[in-house]
């Protein structure tokens, strides 16, 4: 099969988060042990799974290319065609996945049967790992990355395939998604002087929280190549309240951070609790000795940092006939490789501003270009590490 028809069994699978990854997790071991890959599954959870698949020696100086199975859901959004059907048009495949990042998935599976034809003059092996639950905090691919440390000799280099218009990536921020909880007291509307109101002491947290970001965006440290070139902070989605004539026991928010690469996200979350602590708690406890505020993270991704010296750098940068890197505002695996001692670097097919929306595509050319890149590393897999 070719890359588009690859990208046609791939966008068939429904791998939004929330659903299992298996069955294409199957298909794709099926179609890589065909043609002479090793395969090894590394289970997360009873309906999800990560794969490692190897082609080549067994020697350090592996070249590994990595992806995301999961993408995220398409309910509510206005669909031109079916998102789990792919539909070539004008220069484009459409589907869900198709920027990010089943386009690069798919490009690397059209490679094996190269590979297989190349595998007597391998001189090291190509890796392709394939992760699950990306999408919902990198959770997935923790359990590979902790397997590859304990069972594969060192790589070379990781090559993360999001989609960066097959520029070479070098830095990307990194994400930490927290959920902060306030419990208060129910009264009824008319006793404020009784209750204790969970959504007023949750606004002057998210004001908080706006004033930090604010001041990152205003006097914050400063990146060249982020757009935008400081540190993030928002939030996403509050709830709370039962009525508007009782005082609300319980307001829940969600928000993020979004830091520099280096920069440290526990000061964002420690001055918060210092509000909490020092200008809500105090006057709400002595209303009810119930009355809290918690803040629980849900996920954290680290940043990629900037290395100049990384062989992964250096080999995408040939492997794309490149000499400029680029910085990305979003995060990928590629952090959580690098902080593992796996040099990583991000280049992939097509563009981030189509990930996640309607009528998600990546133009043909996009492939091509791809396509090219890791014929290359096919050919640089012959050479000996160094």
């Amino acid at each position: 099969m070719n890359t588009l028809e690859l990208l046609e069994r791939l966008i068939a699978f429904d791998t939004v988060s929330r659903n299992s990854n298996l069955a294409l997790i199957s298909f794709v071991e099926d179609y890589l042990r065909g043609h002479g890959f090793a395969t090894q599954r590394i289970d997360f959870g009873p309906d999800k799974a990560n794969l490692l698949a190897s082609i080549g020696p067994e020697v350090a100086g592996g070249l590994v290319l990595s992806g995301h199975t999961d993408v995220v859901p398409v309910d509510g959004q206005a669909w031109s065609s079916d998102p789990f059907t792919l539909r070539v048009a004008n220069g484009r495949a459409h589907g869900r996945g198709t920027a990010d990042m089943k386009g690069f998935i798919a490009c690397a599976l059209a490679l094996a049967p190269k590979l297989a034809e190349m595998a007597p003059a391998l001189k090291r092996p190509v890796y392709l790992a394939l992760s699950c639950d990306e999408e919902v905090g990198c959770t997935g691919v923790r359990p590979m990355i902790a397997w590859m440390r304990a069972n594969l000799p060192p790589v070379a280099a990781v090559f993360v395939g999001e989609p960066t218009g097959m520029k070479v990536v070098s830095a990307h921020k990194g994400i930490t998604v927290l959920r902060t909880t306030v419990t208060g007291l129910e009264a009824h509307a008319s006793c404020t002087h009784i209750g204790v109101n969970a959504i007023h002491a949750a606004a002057r947290l998210v004001m908080e929280i706006a004033q930090m970001a604010w001041e990152e965006r205003n006097t914050g440290a400063r990146a060249a190549g982020f757009e935008p070139p400081y540190s993030t902070l928002s939030v996403g989605l509050i709830e709370g309240g039962i009525a508007k004539n009782i005082i609300p026991r319980r307001c829940a928010f969600e928000w993020e951070i979004r830091c520099l690469p280096g920069e440290d996200y526990r000061r964002f979350i420690n001055r918060l609790q210092r509000v909490a602590d020092e200008e809500l708690l105090p006057e709400m406890r002595a209303a009810s000795e119930q009355a809290d505020i918690e803040t629980e993270m849900m996920a954290n991704v680290p940043g990629l940092r900037e290395s100049a010296d990384s062989p992964a750098v250096q080999l995408a940068l040939r492997l794309a006939g490149q000499n400029d890197t680029a910085r990305a505002a979003y995060a990928t695996e590629a952090g959580l490789f690098d902080e593992a001692d796996m040099r990583a670097v991000v280049c992939g097919p097509g563009h981030i501003a189509q990930a996640h929306r309607p009528d998600e595509f990546v133009e043909l050319e996009q492939l091509v270009a791809c396509e090219r890149f890791l014929d290359r590393l096919a050919h640089l897999a012959c050479e000996e590490a160094v």
